[in-house]
Formats: C-alpha cells, structure tokens, sequence
C-alpha cells in the first residue's frame, strides 16, 4: 500500500469520487463528513496526506488545518469550490501545503498527491544519515547503530551531525569549535579533544567499531567504511 489518505469532505458523492481514485491508484484512505468527525480522525490517527475541503458543517476547514498544525506536520491539500486568490493564500498560510478548485480533473488530484509524496519522501531522506550502521534521525535528535540507540549529549549530537553531513572532511579544531559552540577558536584547550574522545568511545560501545579517526596535524574526520 502506498500511502494512507484522509478525505475529508461533507459532499458524498464527492468523497465517494475520491475514495474510488485513491483505490484504484493503491492508497489506502479514511473518510469524514463533517469537522467534528475530521477533528477526532485526525487526532486518533496517522495519515501520511489529509485531503480536505473547507466548507464542512460544524468545524470549518481552515480551524481544521490551524489544530492540526499544533500536534501535526502532515501534508493538507485543500479541496474546495472557493476559488478567491485570498481564500487560498490564507488557507496556504495556515499550514495547507497545496490548493484545488472545485471542480476538480481526477488527474490532477493524484498529480498533486504524488507531488506532495515525493517532496516528503526528500525531506525525509534530509532529515536522516547514515554511515556504516550508524544512522542519525535529525528530527527526532538521537542516534542509533543497527537498530541500537546510542545516548549522546547536545554537543556530541552536533559534532556526529558535522562528521556525517561531510564524511570524506578532515576537520580542524579550529573548524569543530566555531561550527559546534558557535563561537571563534582563540588558543589550543582540551574542549575538543575530551568532547570526541566521548563521542568516539560511546560509538565504539555500542558498535564494536572505530568511528572517529585522527588524522595527525590537521584534525578529525569520520572513518570511512
């Protein structure tokens, strides 16, 4: 199954329409007729995009999309006979990620989902790195080594994001220190060599592995597999 869609729309029919030409092209989905029902759905469930018209009887759409961007990122493409330039730009600033009048080409409408997937699919792939079993999840700020969680402070959490964004890097101290803390690197401590000593360790732990390899008179870089 590809993906799992909410339909959210007051008009049978045209919830019917929708539901059909998502099962013909593999998704699976959930219905609402009205914002109450919508309200409930959205927050028992996990749906991967909300199809979503904004005249619904009891909780308008654009009250909708506003909850649901206060527990949810989930895509919204709006549905919807009002076709005023303000209408849009409002319900797009309100989190909605894309707009389609009424009446709609059923082509379109899985265009546009299709879309919506595909630019999910790349920001999740952004959000998450990987190296030899060693995975970051940006997001969700932790680390993992197949599967197994590895505990990391705020700052070891930076350093491993800088040595995976560019593993082919050797990295002065000088270069770690003003990307990590921010700050210029003014004389030779041991801040940087005790923050990856840590680092290097707590990887080797739970991997078995050296990660972290020192290249003598310039820095450190990730090790490569």
């Amino acid at each position: 199954m590809k993906a799992n869609i909410a339909i959210i729309e007051d008009d049978k029919d045209i919830s019917s329409i929708l539901a059909n030409i998502l099962k013909k092209n593999g998704y699976s989905y959930k219905q609402a007729y009205d914002g109450s029902q919508a309200m409930k759905l959205l927050k028992n469930e996990s749906f991967d995009i909300v199809l979503m018209d904004l005249m619904l009887p009891y909780v308008n759409g654009e009250t909708l999309i506003y909850e649901l961007r206060k527990i949810s990122d989930t895509p919204v493409i709006v549905i919807s006979a009002k076709s005023m330039m303000e209408t849009k730009l409002e319900v797009l600033r309100l989190g909605a990620d894309d707009y389609i009048i009424k009446p709609f080409d059923i082509n379109e409408v899985i265009v546009r989902i299709e879309v919506v997937l595909r630019r999910m699919q790349t920001t999740k792939e952004k959000d998450v790195l990987e190296n030899g079993g060693l995975k970051l999840i940006l997001t969700e700020n932790r680390a993992e080594y197949e599967g197994k969680p590895v505990q990391l402070t705020a700052k070891e959490m930076s350093l491993l994001e800088l040595f995976m964004k560019n593993p082919k890097k050797t990295y002065t101290k000088a270069e770690l220190y003003e990307s990590v803390w921010n700050d210029v690197y003014y004389y030779e401590d041991n801040t940087i060599n005790v923050h990856v000593s840590n680092l290097r360790n707590k990887l080797k732990k739970v991997s078995g592995k050296e990660h972290i390899e020192t290249v003598w008179g310039i820095g450190y870089r990730l090790r490569s597999e």
